[in-house]
């Protein structure tokens, strides 16, 4: 094998489009980009959202709405997901980094622990908010809600 004689394989390298280079490269004069309108100016870019003169989409849809910046947003677990963790790692203290741990909520999350399910287990459960009925079947178990 001569390392002199390597070429790559037939059709994989391009030469360069040279444009705008006189008229006997096939691409002079107006370098394949049309006659005048912005898009043959150098320096051209199209706007964000521009639909070629037409009235574009997001000023024809009107405004509705708004978005609360105030918001909380909670990861919802339910009382069936607390009793299925308690019996199967035996536990009887359900904290956020328990729920991490177990793959139930990233590590940022705040949580809500919500009624649906059957709790039967004796639980101290840690969470940032507890709905109405949560917080009943928990007591009701004689376990206890910790807010954090």
């Amino acid at each position: 094998m001569d390392l002199s004689k390597i070429k790559p394989a037939k059709g994989s390298t391009a030469t360069n489009k040279r444009v705008g280079r006189g008229q006997g490269s096939g691409w002079g004069g107006t370098a394949s980009r049309g006659h005048k309108g912005s898009q043959s100016r150098s320096g051209y870019s199209r706007k964000i959202g521009f639909e070629g003169g037409q009235m574009p989409l997001q000023r024809v849809v009107p405004k509705s709405g708004f978005k609360n910046i105030n918001r909380v947003e909670y990861k919802a677990i339910n009382l069936e997901v607390l009793q299925q963790l308690s019996e199967s790692l035996n536990l009887d203290v359900i904290d956020l980094q328990t729920l991490a741990n177990a793959g139930v909520i990233s590590k940022n999350d705040k949580v809500k622990i919500l009624g649906k399910g059957t709790l039967t287990a004796k639980l101290t459960v840690k969470a940032h908010a507890f709905s109405k009925s949560a917080r009943e079947a928990i007591e009701k178990s004689e376990g206890t809600t910790e807010i954090l």
